[in-house]
């Protein structure tokens, strides 16, 4: 493991504002340099001298020459001070459950990197540049995902500065994790020896919760694009086989009318996506109104991207500001006991959001079933063609992915409930309140894994029946519109660009499932990577907006 080479792309950490993105990506990619500028790396060595100042002053502060906790005004000799620095950081590094992956003990490592940079940790510069040398050197340590209550995320920190001073375990890309000390001599790097204070400070951050909430807010942006998709093939469904598809609540007036942050990016998102097809046409026979989980869609998925700005704009403050125990301000010259390390602020935005994902979730799974009936209508047709010894056709789409959706549905609502009000009093009553940041953040990865799987298996039925739409019989305004519906984007009823482009896709991925004998599961993951890479490749190719119209998380038309 060696530095990576000089061309590789850089990631400065300066005194400017960092952007939660920024850092996501920086840690998502491990070819990424990590780079400390000469102003961050000044900033640090004042906020040292603080440090030392207090040191000589002889004054108790928190942790510096002071147990912790319940001990705080229990005073630790100095002539033990040093070896105290060893004992804190064993002590705390308590986690237990599964690791985090490379990614997420990147994104963990790099906040707590930031953090230092902020000038309120009092660790020496060379300590945060040995930080920086973990990163660009591939040292990951194996940081267990559990033992956090969100008074900073003492136990997942510990893991890393059990790894800094020789100890702990590191991710190994071949097999399991292997020691400290081993991983850092094969990447030349020798063991810190930690100074007055640094224990504590390394460990006093919610380092956890902020990167590794980083890299879930871009899965997030993603999973509000996926919403979006889902929504739009299901208009184009329900507009075959039960005359709706109303456009008229996506319209550019009904989004101007009401200012909610989100609600016009996700209306022009399905208009964007629809344009050019049928569900546009002048005179197009639909209902006056359709349900509300298609009608009041752009608010529910509106919502849902004002939370998302709203964890964008927490992660960002705990980013930029200091959270450290104590504080060493600059500005006095001291250290500061307080309470920056309880970052409450971001753990209600981790709450707010599985309760928004629970509401697109409902609106989600009443759309699936909308689009039932026309399902059972093929089948019924399929069996009856079955007689006289004739081979029964095979169903390309799982017959009770419904249930599936409404299984995921009652997850959903279940993750919804809070988590951060469950943490008992701890250290002797001291710590009588905490916010549980990381179970609240790990409470809402499993929510974006349940919602994901619900938008996929609503945008995969919407497609078969959009593939299948000669196969049952219109009722409705959309018998109306036509005598009957045809082939999904052919003669007189084509599919919007955006849609008939995510639906060709869907039906390969439906026919391969077919041909394949996939599983129910097995198909419902093929077709999730595959939305991703539709996505994906949609945001590379358009950018953030298209012809005027909100895109993804770009500006809301109006």
């Amino acid at each position: 493991m060696t530095d990576q080479p000089a061309a590789a792309a850089s990631f400065l950490i300066g005194t400017a504002r960092l952007h939660a993105r920024e850092v996501a990506a920086a840690a998502a990619d491990p070819s990424v340099r990590v780079v400390l500028s000469e102003q961050a790396l000044e900033v640090l060595g004042r906020s040292r001298e603080v440090v030392q100042r207090a040191i000589e002053s002889g004054h108790k502060v928190y942790g510096l020459n002071t147990l912790l906790g319940s001990g705080r005004d229990t005073a630790v000799a100095e002539e033990s001070i040093l070896a105290y620095q060893i004992q804190v950081v064993r002590y705390h590094d308590s986690g237990v459950g599964g690791l985090l992956d490379a990614a997420e003990a990147r994104a963990t490592v790099l906040a707590r990197l930031i953090g230092f940079s902020r000038g309120g940790s009092g660790v020496r510069p060379e300590t945060a540049r040995f930080y920086a040398r973990l990163l660009n050197r591939g040292v990951l340590p194996a940081i267990p995902r559990d033992g956090s209550v969100g008074s900073s995320d003492l136990t997942q920190l510990a893991a890393v500065a059990a790894v800094a001073i020789g100890e702990g375990q590191v991710l190994s890309p071949d097999g399991p994790p292997v020691p400290g000390g081993e991983a850092l001599a094969a990447a030349g790097l020798e063991p810190l020896a930690l100074a007055p204070g640094e224990a504590l400070a390394l460990v006093s951050a919610n380092s956890y919760s902020i990167g590794v909430g980083a890299l879930l807010l871009g899965r997030l942006l993603r999973l509000a694009d996926l919403a979006d998709t889902a929504l739009a093939l299901s208009l184009e469904a329900t507009a075959r086989y039960d005359g709706g598809g109303n456009l008229s609540p996506f319209s550019a007036a009904v989004q101007a009318a009401k200012a909610v942050d989100g609600q016009a990016v996700s209306a022009g998102n399905v208009r964007r996506l629809v344009r050019g097809g049928w569900l546009e046409q002048d005179g197009r026979d639909a209902s006056v109104q359709d349900a509300l989980s298609f009608r009041a869609a752009p608010q529910t998925h509106g919502a849902f991207r004002w939370q998302l700005g709203a964890l964008e704009e927490a992660l960002e403050v705990e980013l930029n500001g200091q959270g450290d125990n104590p504080l060493t301000d600059l500005a006095s010259g001291r250290m500061v006991s307080g309470g920056n390390f309880q970052p409450m602020q971001l753990a209600l935005a981790f709450e707010a959001l599985r309760l928004g994902l629970a509401h697109l979730g409902i609106s989600s799974e009443r759309r699936i079933a909308k689009l039932y009936p026309p399902q059972r209508r093929i089948r019924q047709q399929h069996l009856a063609a079955a007689g006289d010894g004739a081979a029964l056709a095979r169903e390309e789409l799982p017959g009770l992915l419904w249930y599936s959706a409404a299984g995921l549905l009652a997850e959903l609502k279940t993750l919804a409930a809070p988590a951060t009000l469950g943490a008992p009093t701890l250290s002797a009553d001291v710590e009588d309140h905490s916010t549980l940041a990381p179970l609240a953040l790990q409470q809402l990865e499993r929510s974006a894994e349940a919602a994901e799987k619900l938008f996929t298996i609503e945008a995969l039925t919407a497609a078969y029946l959009l593939s299948r739409a000669g196969d049952a019989t219109a009722t409705g305004a959309g018998a109306r519109a036509g005598g009957g519906p045809g082939a999904a984007g052919t003669g007189e009823r084509p599919l919007g660009a955006g849609t008939g482009a995510i639906q060709a896709r869907l039906e390969r991925v439906l026919a391969h499932g077919a041909s394949g004998g996939l599983t129910a599961s097995a198909l419902l993951d093929a077709a999730r990577d595959d939305l991703h890479s539709a996505l994906a490749e949609r945001a590379t190719g358009e950018g953030e907006s298209h012809d005027g119209e909100a895109h993804g998380r770009g500006e809301a038309a109006q």
